[in-house]
């Protein structure tokens, strides 16, 4: 279905960042993140991107925080205010400012030596925090307060933040870490006497949440009805677990922290056995330790929902930067014909929402599904309504009714009955009448090993059914999104992830400049919902598949799929799109 064009039209947009060595600097994050609530606070729209160094030790860390009076759809292309507490952070992101940016910086530490016109900011962070507050750990206070003088926020928002924030520790911390701000802010104001960049007023808004993507998947699991999680640590997904750990005991649920990923899966598709929803999370490294056990889901029809965060590959890779590359390993990897599910969620809002879309699939068709989400969005955080967990219907899977016993007190039950849809009545350990063999094995209706020719192919074709009916029932649940009218565009731009909102900004844009585009996005990878995807592309002269992977892997499936031969659009810095981009990309495809 084609949407009106959109307008994208903001009074305010400012884009800050805060960079710095997390090894010399303390506190590097939680100045974006003050920044960031303090914004959401008083009304602003925020979305942010952020990236951490790997290793233990330290390392330069970036923050970047867009703030508008409208609904954001991508981190931006450049940066108004660059707050860069040493010589390497700044010039490392120089090249991100905008014309006649603006740098703060650390006086006491380095002057920057810019290459083109900038306006520079010397505020001397580390004697303010040490002289006049005598807290030199809370140097990063100073260039916050420095900073929301510039946007001329009001100061008691973060005054009640950081309140918050360090009450346990003490009011004298409290009181010290504020005291920071507000030398930081008077010294921009009254010593320098600097003008503002942008003026963030209090503004009237209904009542939303600043979420990240990773919460929203585990809000989205919780809200589906998954009562039982189990994972390992791994970055970008370890949040999850921790998220899990603090809230689900609180709906009755439980949380395994184990040994490995392996035994992680194995336990929720133990827990699924006995009729658990269950889930765990991982990154592209654990999920190819669960290939084999994915596989074991699939032949034993068992739901369970895999949350992969994907990072940068392969092998250990960049594990705290974002990349698109573990589609074809969702899709694929395993021995065997081993169908399954995957979503991909595309924003913080429609983390929670595919969440439950994922579950109900897995429900539906006794199988796993996988959830493709990227530390890109694993991380952002950005405003949102509150979610609705009746927004989508919960379903649960098909359970059959206890049957009489005969005289010996068994009755075996045809758990793998061939039916038209795929889908066999399941049960429960403990239902009387429904006992049934359970293995890896390729097996007859009721679950004894089979190798027979006619048993494989019949349960083969059972077990595919299975992502057909899918389809036919789910198709119309927000599957595909379509924005601007395909019918004759020059361009069809078509993604999946994470990408949607800075394409869209893109689109909005180009559309803005009279070139003629469409753009559809999928939440849904399998099964492709290919009827839509089909349509869409018949309109289009031309289809351009933007994806942060080296070789396009989804423009392969298209091609292989859909027939058709997609202009690919790759990036492989371990950074996301920025509207900019893609923008070009277009252009570059009407040529």
């Amino acid at each position: 279905m084609a949407v009106a064009t959109e307008v994208l039209s903001y009074t305010v947009d400012v884009v800050v960042g805060v960079a710095g060595d997390t090894g010399t600097t303390p506190g590097i994050m939680t100045t974006g993140e003050m920044l960031t609530l303090a914004a959401s606070r008083i009304g602003y729209d925020i979305y942010t991107f952020q990236t951490n160094p790997a290793e233990i030790k330290g390392g330069q860390a970036w923050y970047q925080l867009r703030v508008a009076d409208g609904e954001l759809l991508s981190q931006g292309n450049n940066v108004s205010i660059l707050l860069a507490f040493d010589a390497e952070g700044f010039d490392k992101n120089e090249k991100l400012l905008v014309d006649h940016g603006v740098v703060v910086f650390d006086a006491d530490s380095y002057e920057p030596q810019p290459s083109r016109q900038l306006t520079l900011v010397p505020v001397p962070m580390t004697s303010i925090a040490r002289e006049r507050v005598r807290f030199p750990l809370a140097k990063n206070m100073v260039g916050l307060g420095a900073v929301a003088a510039l946007l001329e926020m009001d100061l008691d928002v973060i005054r009640a933040m950081i309140q918050q924030k360090y009450a346990a520790k003490s009011e004298e911390i409290v009181q010290k870490n504020f005291a920071c701000v507000q030398f930081g802010a008077q010294y921009v104001l009254d010593e320098l006497k600097m003008q503002p960049v942008a003026r963030l007023k209090t503004i009237g808004k209904p009542e939303r949440m600043v979420l990240n993507g990773n919460e929203a998947i585990s809000l989205g699991a919780i809200a589906a009805g998954c009562r039982f999680f189990a994972g390992y640590p791994i970055t970008p997904a370890s949040t999850i677990l921790e998220f899990m750990m603090r809230e689900l005991p609180k709906f009755g649920g439980r949380v395994l922290q184990m040994e490995d990923e392996i035994a992680a899966l194995a336990s929720c598709i133990g827990a699924s056995v006995a009729g658990v929803k269950a889930m765990t999370a991982s990154s592209g490294p654990g999920l190819s330790l669960m290939i084999e056990l994915i596989g074991l889901a699939v032949m034993t029809e068992v739901p369970v929902v895999i949350a992969d965060i994907q990072r940068a590959g392969p092998s250990t890779g960049m594990p705290t930067k974002t990349e698109q590359s573990d589609l074809n390993l969702a899709l694929y990897g395993g021995h065997g014909d081993a169908p399954r599910v995957v979503v991909a969620p595309s924003s913080v809002r429609d983390a929670f929402y595919t969440t439950i879309r994922a579950f109900n699939l897995a429900e539906y068709t006794q199988g796993p599904c996988i959830i493709l989400s990227d530390a890109n969005l694993s991380n952002r955080k950005a405003t949102v309504a509150r979610p609705d967990p009746t927004a989508l219907p919960v379903v649960n899977r098909l359970v059959a009714e206890e049957a009489p016993e005969n005289g010996n007190g068994r009755k075996l039950f045809p758990r793998y009955q061939i039916t038209m849809s795929g889908i066999s009545p399941t049960a429960i350990p403990g239902m009387k009448g429904t006992y049934f063999v359970a293995t890896g094995l390729e097996h007859d209706e009721y679950g004894a090993p089979n190798y027979t020719p006619e048993v494989h192919t019949a349960m083969s074709h059972k077990r595919f059914r299975k992502l057909e009916s899918a389809y036919a029932k789910f198709k119309g649940d927000d599957w595909v999104s379509i924005y601007g009218d395909p019918d004759g565009a020059d361009v069809g731009v078509i993604s999946w992830g994470s990408t949607e909102g800075v394409i869209r900004e893109a689109v909005a844009q180009a559309q803005a400049a009279g070139l003629k585009v469409a753009f559809a996005h999928t939440r849904v990878l399998s099964p492709l919902p290919e009827k839509e995807l089909a349509q869409f592309i018949s309109g289009v002269r031309r289809v351009l598949v933007p994806e942060i992977n080296f070789t396009g892997q989804f423009a392969q499936l298209l091609q292989a799929r859909l027939g058709v031969e997609p202009v690919r659009l790759t990036k492989v810095s371990g950074t996301p799109f920025t509207p900019q981009e893609i923008l070009d990309g277009i252009k570059d495809a009407v040529r």
